[in-house]
């Protein structure tokens, strides 16, 4: 009977569908790249969306803004800031072989007021952390950046 059991479970394993990781890197991509125009609309519910409802945002200098809440706060409050921009561009995106949770590297750069007045840009490098979620999209889960140093 255990011999039997033992080969019920690696034909069910050996059924089981497995992930197609360069499609999920595709609509990964393609949703931080609409993550990224919702932001730089200013549509704060629309770039919400792209964040689950748990996420976890670590910006430098700043206590982490934990689920929608806070992050729509925190988005809220730099859109509303003269002169605020943001872009960043993702450069590898590296998706779990179970298909539904991934990271991504990237770089991003903020335009925010010096305070003399002058608008400056800090850029930065970051992780993002993605999880699919039940209705197959794409959501950010933990986003973290920090200033980018020098390459070595």
């Amino acid at each position: 009977m255990p011999r039997t059991a033992i080969l019920l479970v690696i034909a069910a394993v050996a059924c089981t569908p497995r992930a197609d990781l360069d499609a999920e890197r595709t609509a990964i991509a393609v949703a931080d790249s609409a993550w990224l125009a919702a932001v730089q609309s200013g549509d704060v519910d629309s770039a919400l969306s792209f964040w689950a409802e748990d996420a976890h945002v670590i910006a430098p200098g700043e206590p982490p803004y934990i689920g929608r809440d806070a992050i729509r706060q925190m988005l809220l409050a730099g859109l509303a800031t003269l002169g605020f921009s943001v872009t960043w561009e993702t450069t590898d995106i590296v998706v779990a072989p179970s298909g539904d949770v991934a990271y991504s590297f990237g770089t991003n750069a903020f335009t925010i007021p010096s305070p003399d007045g002058s608008l400056a840009t800090l850029e930065g490098q970051g992780v993002v952390v993605w999880r699919k979620g039940e209705d197959g999209r794409w959501r950010c889960v933990v986003d973290i950046w920090n200033a980018r140093g020098d390459s070595r």
